[in-house]
């Protein structure tokens, strides 16, 4: 097992919700076996203490974890692997597409987890037990900063309750992430949504009713113009980190009255054939896009668990 093919929980054989005392015990068990004293490479020895020296730190493995490091990284100079999905325009991904002849979509079938449980080698431990991976939320919106904290709290509760109430049932296998750290600054992405080989990520804002109309940079009302959160950069950078899925951004646009179909949306203002890496939406048309967009994707079904055991390190 190399470093360039393996995250530090792999090479430590430990889940990544591992606590200290599991980490430690892990860092003796492989350092014996490592060790050239018993046998062992020193290559492999000195990447066994880089990963205890990682993960024992918390400020270490709290940076390391925000980074989203790889676990099994494709071979970057071989075509054999193909993607599973073609990603927006524009990223670096390969626009192949390889799609079962079964026409039938899975999206309400099921969970299948890739690789699946039952056939881990013995004494393998997964990235992210049964138990967790089984759970389709992970996270809850958490204070951040002082001034505003209460009102973006309760926004980002609104859009974690419309996800699973409208969008999760309908997909077994989608697996909601709230709380990421953003690979492109600073900031935090509100949620993501994984499903197979798609990976959606979602911010929000309130606005009162009315009609809005989206030109692709501002929502403009009553001679006003309004811009919404900054995500086409986290999209970006997300596309980038995991190339095998095809990763989009959605900014949900809600009403202090709950009404889904407020403020009403108007897109026709935007410049004919423009790509947007982000869609802005109402709750009603965040429903409805994400369902259709998660459920298009090849595998539907499929919780793809080094994915999701890479999103919940970027937790936070």
């Amino acid at each position: 097992m190399t470093e360039s093919s393996s995250s530090y929980y792999q090479v430590l054989r430990v889940a990544v919700t591992a606590t200290e005392k599991e980490i430690k015990v892990a860092y003796r068990r492989a350092a014996r076996t490592a060790h050239p004293d018993h046998g062992g490479d020193a290559a492999a020895f000195r990447q066994v203490t880089r990963a205890y020296e990682t993960l024992i730190d918390p400020i270490r493995r709290k940076a390391y974890d925000r980074s989203y490091a790889a676990g099994t990284l494709r071979n970057e100079d071989s075509d054999t692997e193909a993607h599973f999905d073609a990603p927006p325009a524009g990223s670096r991904a390969s626009a192949t597409v390889h799609r079962q002849g079964n026409i039938r979509n899975t999206a309400g079938d099921p969970p299948m987890y890739v690789p699946p449980y039952e056939d881990a080698p013995a004494g393998e431990v997964p990235l992210v037990p049964l138990a967790v991976a089984s759970r389709q939320v992970h996270g809850m919106p958490r204070k951040r900063g002082i001034f505003g904290a209460e009102a973006r709290i309760q926004r980002e509760m609104r859009t974690v309750q419309l996800l699973t109430r409208q969008v999760l049932p309908a997909i077994p296998a989608a697996r909601l992430i709230n709380g990421l750290q953003s690979p492109a600054d600073n900031s935090h992405i509100d949620h993501a949504v994984l499903s197979g080989y798609r990976l959606a990520l979602i911010g929000s804002m309130l606005l009162p009713k009315g009609a809005y109309a989206w030109d692709g940079r501002t929502l403009n009302h009553g001679g006003r113009a309004i811009a919404p959160p900054q995500l086409a950069h986290v999209v970006r950078a997300m596309q980038d980190i995991f190339p095998e899925l095809n990763v989009t951004g959605w900014t949900v646009v809600l009403n202090p009255g709950g009404n889904l179909h407020e403020p009403v949306i108007d897109n026709h203002r935007r410049t004919a054939g423009a790509l947007e890496a982000v869609q802005v939406v109402n709750a009603a048309g965040m429903v409805r896009g994400l369902k259709e967009f998660l459920a298009a994707g090849p595998a539907p079904n499929t919780v793809n668990v080094p994915v999701l055991a890479r999103l919940m390190r970027g937790m936070h």
